[in-house]
């Protein structure tokens, strides 16, 4: 590798980033990048996307080691092509040597009478209420017979109402719509005063530290790819981490796989009598809580941003979504394939027979997953400096309107990393078998290679902390 195949000059898309997060504009000039101008190729600019949002993750992983220990801030030099096979992890991860495909067969689009539809069915609730508002029967046919029989039932009736009938019986579809106006915030930050000195309002220790998270707890309420992203990245950075679910909302141990490394799993329902007490005693000692559940959707256990942050001095409260926090649909579940069909890429996307078409990764997840790693870490930087606490929100609408709105393809470099994905892969033994995965991109000198160890089973680990 020569010096003229890395990135010198401050790349337009992480300056945008970097700014969005209130960093400061001269440290972007910190962050090169290896290219790999063939990885995740796509009309729209997803390479600009994905490297960005790992390069001010990294970045800001550096500002909190400089901070804590009192140096100078590493620099750091992300390589394209781990970024390529990160965005992908879920599709590279080996179990004991097999693959399998992070798509149910119910999950795709479909012709309707007027247009598309992109339904999502990978659970089995979300599965059933689609057939079930379809008025379809799930008796028992083989997965071809019922795409057949879904498929002959869409094509009869309008996309819109689709999606609202679905909508409204609980299960996942959205009309493909073109792209439109609209515009969302890439990320809302804001300090929050008061309570300084209490023990979830500490400022970390400081002293000589590779790891800007180490002695950081965080409380993790997220499923599915982003939420877990950003916590799985605190993680590899030192916090320790406590994945919090419902215990009859089990989750796919295959995705548990990809995204539990460098975190703990246990299961709580504020439902009950005597959990909630237990939850609020991690809480009292927590630096962070990144909720992933839809906007409102856990206020009635007492988890409203603003009742934690009263509660909590100190605490950082970080909040993603799919559909951003107004208008209409900001209390409407949603998963990254939806986003896309619902905010116009599928149309971009588009295949020569006018079939709507995907990004090369679940790309707004994992961007979105790395861009709130990156706000969480700065605001501890902040927290250091005046002791308060944050409210952060993130949303896949927001980053797709990035991706749409802001970012531009560029030139492809002459000098380039060659793109093999299994460069960037390791293997280690796990309660799930034998797990052949990809590593953190994320990278800044001194920093770590790997995580200190593998996933735990889903929902197997104490409510307490290390």
């Amino acid at each position: 590798m020569t010096k003229d195949s890395v990135t010198q000059d401050i790349d337009a898309a992480t300056a945008h980033a970097w700014s969005a997060l209130g960093g400061a504009p001269e440290s972007a000039r910190l962050v090169t990048y290896v290219p790999a101008p063939d990885v995740l190729p796509s009309r729209l600019p997803v390479r600009q996307l994905a490297r960005a949002s790992v390069g001010v993750c990294s970045l800001a992983a550096a500002e909190l080691v400089a901070r804590r220990s009192g140096g100078r801030m590493p620099p750091v030099r992300v390589h394209e092509a781990a970024v390529g096979a990160a965005f992908v992890s879920e599709r590279l991860l080996r179990i004991d040597g097999r693959t399998w495909s992070p798509f149910a067969p119910l999950s795709s689009f479909w012709p309707t009478a007027d247009g598309w539809v992109r339904t999502h069915a990978n659970y089995p609730h979300h599965r059933a209420r689609l057939l079930s508002a379809l008025g379809i029967p799930d008796d028992g046919d083989d997965d071809g017979a019922l795409r057949e029989r879904l498929a002959q039932e869409l094509r009869t009736c309008p996309a819109r109402w689709v999606q609202e009938t679905v909508y409204e019986a609980g299960g996942l579809a959205v009309a493909v719509a073109e792209p439109g106006p609209g515009r969302w915030p890439l990320i809302e930050s804001r300090p929050v005063t008061g309570g300084e000195g209490t023990a979830s309002g500490r400022r970390l220790p400081e002293g000589d530290t590779s790891l800007p998270a180490q002695g950081v707890r965080v409380l993790d309420l997220t499923r599915v790819i982003a939420g877990p992203v950003a916590t799985r990245t605190l993680g590899l950075l030192g916090a320790d981490v406590l994945r919090v679910d419902p215990p009859l909302l089990p989750e796919d141990p295959k995705a548990h796989a990809d995204t539990g490394f460098g975190k703990r799993s246990t299961r709580l329902d504020l439902g009950d009598p005597a959990d909630p007490a237990v939850f609020d005693g991690l809480l009292d000692s927590a630096d962070v809580v990144v909720l992933g559940y839809r906007a409102d959707s856990l206020d009635r256990y007492g988890l409203a941003p603003d009742t934690l942050s009263a509660r909590h001095p100190g605490l950082i409260v970080a909040r993603l979504d799919a559909w951003g926090w107004t208008g209409p649909w900001r209390e409407r579940r949603g998963f990254d394939s939806l986003v896309q069909a619902a905010k116009g890429i599928a149309l971009v996307e588009r295949g020569a027979d006018g079939r709507p078409g995907v990004l090369p990764a679940q790309a707004l997840d994992h961007s979105t997953g790395y861009l709130l790693a990156a706000a969480v870490l700065r605001a501890l930087t902040g927290r250091q400096c005046d002791g308060a606490g944050r409210q952060l929100r993130l949303s896949l609408a927001g980053t797709a309107s990035w991706l749409m709105r802001d970012l531009r393809p560029e030139p492809a470099s002459d000098r380039a990393e060659e793109n093999d994905p299994e460069v960037w892969m390791a293997e280690t033994a796990s309660p799930y078998g034998r797990l052949r995965y990809v590593r953190s991109p994320v990278d800044y000198e001194g920093g770590p290679g790997d995580w200190a160890g593998p996933p735990s089973m889903w929902g197997t680990d104490p409510a307490r902390w290390l």
